[in-house]
């Protein structure tokens, strides 16, 4: 059964795309469950496919020839991921992990030359999501040179509440489970530094943390945690 078309109609990924160029994305894509923290593809495995979230959220982690594991992003619903293709590559470069129950999105490589011919918008998305995704990169990199082990925290928090936050009457939650091992591997500290850091923030108001939870209770604290501007922050 052919997919329903406002299913992506109004995703940036499809900006600009008429009902005819929706139809044509559709036409081979199939829609599949994937389960909370079962892979949706595995680092060096062969990229047959890519991939759009309808909903949840993916956990992209690579992991190093010595075993360890950082989280490189989360994908949130209705981004591009697994776009191997468009790096020239014949594997995936991390592996893809439903950090919550989701519906994904994906497509045969074999269909992308003709999306690009028929559907230009698609294609000059795709390049602008991936211009995006290497600004983030470079700016992670520079973080993780340049600042404090605070700063980098404060700034991967931030970071997650712009892209994911949920507004609730306590402050602004991350909108699927995280744990402070995920945020040590995004920010490349250990665990216990993340969990002396986040405790002194939750005594000072600027924090609260869950089981897999983490709610930002002071969004400018945080910040000017962020920018080296807290005369007070736990260091």
């Amino acid at each position: 059964m052919a997919l329903d078309k406002t299913l992506i109609a109004g995703l940036p990924a499809f900006a600009g795309c008429d009902d005819d160029a929706l139809d044509a994305v559709l036409v081979q894509a199939r829609s599949s469950h994937v389960a909370k923290d079962t892979e949706v593809f595995a680092q060096d495995g062969e990229a047959k496919f890519f991939f759009l979230l309808l909903s949840g959220h993916i956990r992209v982690v690579r992991t190093s020839p010595e075993g360890d594991q950082v989280i490189a992003r989360y994908i949130n619903a209705g981004e591009l991921f697994g776009i191997a293709i468009t790096m020239g590559r014949s594997t995936y470069p991390a592996s893809a992990i439903a950090a919550v129950d989701c519906v994904v999105l994906s497509w045969p490589n074999s269909v992308w030359p003709d999306l690009q011919s028929r559907v230009p918008a698609f294609e000059a998305n795709t390049y602008k999501t991936i211009g995006n995704r290497l600004q983030e990169t470079q700016a992670r990199v520079v973080e993780i040179s340049t600042q404090q082990v605070e700063q980098r925290i404060a700034h991967t928090l931030l970071r997650l509440v712009k892209q994911s936050g949920r507004k609730t009457a306590d402050g602004i939650e991350i909108a699927f489970p995280i744990t402070r091992q995920d945020i040590a591997e995004m920010t490349g500290t250990t665990l216990h530094t993340v969990s002396r850091l986040l405790s002194a923030w939750e005594d000072q108001g600027i924090v609260r943390g869950g089981r897999q939870k983490v709610l930002v209770t002071d969004a400018h604290a945080l910040m000017l945690v962020a920018e080296n501007r807290r005369k007070n922050s736990d260091r």
